[in-house]
């Protein structure tokens, strides 16, 4: 097995691939690599879908596009390369509600970024690293803030937040639920960090940031999670030589690239290399509680996530997310200098990744992954989130073994549904279900949505959701439109370009409850 999985071969398969190379992924035999088969759903979408701006990313594309929903075209567009990012892979973005209320006069939006070793996980024959694009000025973990002019219908590049800032991060952008701010994280280097808002050609500061090292129990790579250990919560300060903080491109990550979906068992196979694995948590988000004051910071590796209380910057408890072991966890100060905090797990049993709470905040979810495939459901009404209680999970009988496995998750205007994308491996595709939030039953499969499905949006209106699904890069790429209501499929609208996530613009304060502030 070793021979077969040497870097050649892993990057050979490509993100989900080298996800899909783990000892028991060829659950019931061969089905998850098979060809998928054809589906019945409607083609081309034949009706307008609302006066909305519609935000993709394209990932390998190196870009970004604004889509108009009520017309059907793209309203305008950019391309990092154009500004000296060398390797910009456009992964996950957030769109501020414009002052003045109308998207389409203007509206920024804040872009993360990777690069680096990461363009090489999608088994594309490059010579991008031997052309020495990948070098300075193609580390990526750029946090690109962007602005559209609706009267000069383009986008401009406001700032380059990491280049100010001097924290440089690559994954998943929320907007704070009041539009003041916005956070960012990096599961690459384990670090989040709260930024102010800025507008037009203000700078962004930086509210905190803090990094969570993981200190395991036992001395084997195998069992370096699984066998308990240590949450470290860090708070971080800027460099005093630099007046900012020195975590720009590659500087602190711990693996040479990042963890693709689903792929965190292959850290505890040595499959993914870095200077310090053993000490990974995986924090890839920080998401907000709608109602306003709390934050939970998720840690893919240690099964949960840490709630931040936002108005002094304090950790406060640990959310499992497992179906055994304690669910809320009590966080102890270690130090004060530096801030550090410490959380202890006697035994990881899965892994999590996405997360996100009901526009109420009555509850929030989180996906256990490859060990247990289901979501674990808190109650998170009470006031004290040390009073939050894991009330129930949310399965199928087809979520066996480490496929298929819920994803990314979105919620309907009205809170009664919760829609969740379930993610199959390379080339199969991935499904969507509908699960009543009363119950916490599924009560829809959209079975073969599309390859690759990842995050998705409703409109604010009540009347759609958009199933964003980019391919693997190299794939089909679309976006699958179904009702809120009836749940009746509407069909498909073109995706150029790979897109790997996406934001209806907010065009008010209230509508960021769901948007991508509250839910990945």
């Amino acid at each position: 097995m070793s021979k077969l999985l040497n870097r050649r071969n892993l990057l050979k398969y490509g993100a989900a691939g080298v996800a899909g190379l783990g000892l028991h992924r060829l659950v019931k035999g061969m089905d998850a690599f098979s060809p998928p088969p054809s589906n019945a759903y409607p083609g081309y979408i034949k009706e307008p879908l609302g006066r909305y701006i519609y935000l993709t990313p394209q990932k390998l594309g190196g870009g970004t596009h604004a889509v108009d929903l009520e017309v059907g075209k793209t309203l305008a567009w950019i391309s990092y390369w154009n500004y000296g990012d060398s390797c910009p892979i456009s992964h996950h973005v957030a769109a501020f509600p414009p002052d003045h209320g109308d998207p389409y006069k203007g509206f920024e939006f804040v872009n993360s970024t990777q690069g680096g070793d990461n363009v090489l996980m999608y088994g594309i024959p490059t010579r991008i690293k031997e052309n020495g694009l990948l070098g300075r000025y193609g580390e990526g973990n750029h946090i690109y803030r962007v602005g559209y002019d609706g009267a000069a219908n383009q986008m401009e590049l406001l700032e380059d937040i990491s280049e100010t800032t001097g924290i440089g991060l690559g994954v998943h952008t929320t907007i704070f639920p009041d539009g003041e701010g916005f956070a960012c994280a990096d599961g690459q280097k384990d670090v989040t960090a709260f930024f102010t808002r800025a507008r037009g050609k203000e700078k962004t500061k930086v509210l905190m940031a803090f990094r969570a090292d993981w200190v395991p129990n036992s001395p084997h790579l195998g069992e370096t999670w699984t066998k308990g250990g240590k949450i470290r919560l860090q708070r971080l300060a800027m460099a005093k030589e630099l007046g900012k903080y020195d975590l720009e491109g590659t500087r602190g990550n711990k693996l040479n690239y990042e963890m693709a979906p689903m792929a965190e068992l292959l850290v505890e196979r040595g499959q993914i290399p870095g200077d310090s694995p053993q000490t990974l948590t995986g924090l890839d988000f920080s998401q907000h509680d709608p109602r306003g004051r709390w934050s939970i910071m998720l840690l893919r590796m240690c099964g949960g996530g840490i709630v931040l209380d936002r108005k002094n910057w304090e950790p406060v408890c640990f959310l499992y997310g497992a179906e055994k072991g304690d669910h809320n966890i009590p966080i102890k100060k270690i130090s004060s200098s530096p801030d550090t905090w410490e959380i202890v797990l006697p035994a990881v049993f899965n892994p999590t990744h996405e997360g996100g709470f009901t526009p109420s905040g009555s509850h929030w979810v989180v996906m256990n992954n490859l060990r247990a495939n289901n979501v674990g459901v808190f109650d998170s009404s009470d006031g004290d989130p040390r009073k939050w209680k894991r009330i129930t999970h949310v399965t199928d009988p087809s979520w066996v073994g480490e496929y298929p496995s819920p994803f990314h998750v979105c919620f309907s205007v009205d809170g009664s549904k919760m829609f969740l994308s379930v993610l199959r491996p390379k080339p199969a595709k991935s499904d969507v279900v509908v699960v009543d939030t009363k119950t916490w039953k599924i009560i829809k499969t959209f079975p073969n949505v599309g390859v690759d499905c990842q995050t998705m949006h409703v409109t604010y209106d009540g009347k759609y959701v958009l199933q964003i699904f980019s391919g693997f890069q190299r794939m089909e790429a679309g976006a699958f439109v179904f009702r809120q209501d009836t749940l009746d499929p509407v069909g498909y609208m073109p995706n150029f370009g790979g897109h790997h996530d996406c934001v209806i613009v907010p065009s008010k304060v209230e509508e960021l409850k769901w948007s991508r502030s509250s839910t990945v």
